[in-house]
């Protein structure tokens, strides 16, 4: 869920509950004023009859009319001296409405001039106020609605401005790629924060091209600083060999001292190649065919290896796989999977080379399925370990392909390993 999204509807929420606690509030505190406003008409209605009774006793005897409902009724004189005025509400039968209706009570005590206590009991219809309560139901329930309406449109632009500088932030955070320069970031704002987190990007960001940078120089300088002690030393091997008063034991070590360093240049070549690739030192391109790679290379390889007695499946398409590519990366490229469905293959197994106008496809004989998370990592040989391997022709492979603007994915399928060479659509 987006930031701006999650945001906007937590405060809704919160704002919707606040409106209701308000609304609920407001409805108590307006029923208590109304409440408030009607015991005071009974107090003073009261006050008037009992004014007028005790000008007219024959009030006494009379009884309220349609607006509102009173009656006297004598009291004792103990029960006049301890009454308290009580209000309350109640109903009355109405004969025009045919029902029971709503009213106010109020219970109240006086004394007659002869020294007699008297209770009058008056009764005001409350008609008037539940309508008056119910259209304030009503105008306050749109007064809700469109307040809310109108404050979620204000909150989501307002949200939605106050979070474009964190929008344009992730938009320049997708542009970054590894080995390319950090692009200029134009996000100005005055939240501190944002502006922070910018900076902070911009920051890591150059020094991961930095550190980038430093690591592919090393790698290449390493590589080339190497070469000249590694031949020096291999050379001086193979003059002690050639030696007369070696024993038997002395030539199997120093055969085994020239095949270590023999891999050792193997990798050193390796990584200088994978450098110079990452450093876009192949910068001629052309229009290279597959299929005529592969008819110049299966041949001898399929000689290398034949040893191993790997029965060969080539199929063609109809049109020729053409990719745009520098010719010598493309034969690397070509030349690594195939010998490394060679190498990996078992003994008297299949080698299937199918290609298409679009693709590529080597698949070998198999075992069990490779981890394809980390199979074309740098020195990544899996659960087998071959003295010839380095743990570079894969890693090397999916950087040309990358260079070239092709996928290289692999499969487990029906028994075998399957890498495929895609042009991207």
């Amino acid at each position: 869920m987006k930031l701006l999204h999650y945001t906007y509807r937590k405060l809704s929420v919160l704002l919707l509950l606040l409106m209701a606690l308000w609304g609920v509030l407001f409805y108590y505190a307006i029923m208590d004023e109304v409440m408030d406003e009607t015991d005071d008409t009974l107090q003073n209605y009261a006050h008037l009859l009992i004014k007028k009774a005790l000008r007219d006793p024959s009030v006494l005897d009379t009884q309220g009319n349609l607006m509102s409902f009173y009656t006297f009724r004598p009291i004792t004189e103990a029960e006049g001296h301890n009454y308290r005025e009580i209000f309350y509400d109640s109903t009355v039968y109405v004969e025009l409405e045919d029902e029971n209706e709503p009213v106010r009570v109020m219970q109240t005590a006086f004394r007659m001039t002869d020294g007699h206590f008297y209770e009058l009991t008056l009764m005001i219809s409350t008609l008037e106020r539940d309508d008056m309560v119910r259209a304030i139901c009503w105008y306050l329930g749109a007064l809700f609605l469109l307040f809310i309406i109108c404050t979620s449109i204000g909150i989501k632009r307002v949200l939605k401005e106050v979070f474009k500088p964190l929008h344009k932030l992730l938009s320049w955070l997708h542009e970054l790629h590894p080995g390319q320069e950090v692009p200029p970031l134009d996000n100005p704002t005055n939240i501190r924060e944002f502006r922070q987190l910018s900076e902070a990007a911009i920051d890591m960001g150059n020094r991961s091209y930095k550190a980038y940078i430093e690591q592919k120089h090393f790698i290449e300088n390493a590589s080339h600083e190497l070469q000249t002690p590694l031949a020096i030393v291999r050379g001086k091997v193979e003059l002690l060999a050639e030696s007369e008063n070696l024993s038997a034991k002395q030539m199997e070590e120093l055969d085994e001292i020239y095949a270590t360093l023999s891999r050792a240049v193997k990798l050193n070549k390796s990584l200088l190649l994978l450098s110079r690739i990452e450093n876009g030192q192949y910068a001629e391109t052309e229009n290279v065919s597959v299929d005529e790679l592969l008819d110049h290379l299966l041949p001898d390889l399929m000689d290398i290896y034949e040893s191993k007695h790997v029965h060969l499946v080539r199929r063609r398409g109809e049109s020729p796989f053409i990719i745009r590519c520098n010719h010598s990366l493309a034969q690397i490229l070509v030349t690594n999977l195939i010998k490394n469905a060679l190498l990996h293959n078992k003994e008297g197994g299949d080698l299937h080379v199918t290609t298409t106008s679009v693709s590529l496809v080597v698949a070998n004989t198999g075992e069990a399925p490779l981890d394809a998370d980390h199979l074309f990592e740098r020195f990544y040989r899996g659960n087998v370990r071959k003295k010839d391997s380095t743990g570079l022709g894969l890693a090397i492979a999916r950087s040309i392909a990358c260079s070239a603007g092709l996928m290289l994915n692999y499969e487990w399928n029906g028994g075998m390993h399957s890498f495929q060479l895609i042009k991207r659509s």
